[in-house]
């Protein structure tokens, strides 16, 4: 049974069709690779699975459970995370606590606890910052733990914005274009790392991403979107070789990766 089942799902803004009858499979632990022109529908898909916008027609269901109507709130309670291609962050704090933010959506003990430092709200406070701490270091951000987000170039807020994401501890997490801003060694980093952290973790990862250098490197599988719909899917080599492909998408894309 596929974690992510996408069926027949349909998305229209007042009359334009952004996403026109898509069915997608995604099994647990891969990583699938999601590409596609500019106005495909690529980021109204990751919309409608998230919770964002609801679909017209059709259905999701994630690890059995059909999900579609719910609010992103509880799409997220249920194990889906996102990053988005502008990065959503609390400007305005460090990037410590912008990690921190995810790692207390599992905090499990009570508020009185919590006030009077009691054993449990200690140890898990503890355990909470040294997760911190590993996500910090895995994306090169220690030296910047202190540093407020709103002062950091848009690379490194990338960055804080993976850490996040991976932070809330998922069992999937789609990914909104999340190297963009970022050098080619920061690139090449921030990929080892997602590959890393996703195995490590049992995390199953669809990524949208519009260099492919990076995404023959970093999928397992890849869906083509045009025009809302697929056109093609399959290991990295096939799509870069499929005529269709190369015609709707890959020769421009080639050209600016």
């Amino acid at each position: 049974m596929s974690l992510l089942a996408v069926n027949d799902v349909s998305v229209s803004f007042g009359g334009v069709v952004a996403v026109n009858g898509v069915t997608m499979r995604i099994e647990a632990n891969e990583i699938r690779g999601l590409i596609g022109p500019n106005g495909a529908g690529k980021s109204s898909l990751i919309n409608a699975i998230t919770g964002m916008i609801r679909p017209d027609s059709g259905t999701i269901v994630f690890a059995d459970r059909p999900i579609a109507a719910l609010p992103p709130d509880l799409i997220s309670a249920r194990g889906i995370g996102r990053t988005f291609q502008h990065v959503e962050l609390f400007r305005d704090e460090t990037v410590l606590d912008n990690v921190l933010t995810g790692l207390y959506s599992h905090h499990v003990y009570g508020v009185v606890a919590a006030m009077i430092g009691a054993g449990r709200a200690r140890r898990v406070e503890k355990e909470t910052r040294r997760e911190a701490a590993e996500l910090l270091e895995a994306f090169d951000l220690t030296t910047l733990a202190a540093a407020p987000v709103r002062d950091l170039p848009f690379g490194i807020q990338k960055r804080v914005d993976l850490a996040r994401a991976l932070a809330v501890r998922p069992q999937m997490l789609l990914l909104d274009e999340p190297i963009s801003g970022m050098s080619e060694a920061e690139a090449d980093a921030a990929v080892a790392t997602i590959r890393a952290l996703a195995a490590e973790r049992a995390i199953t990862l669809l990524v949208v991403e519009h260099n492919m250098r990076v995404m023959m490197r970093l999928a397992t599988r890849i869906t083509v979107m045009h025009h809302g719909a697929i056109l093609a899917e399959g290991t990295p080599d096939d799509v870069h070789s499929n005529p269709l492909v190369v015609d709707a998408y890959l020769g421009n894309a080639d050209d600016n990766a």
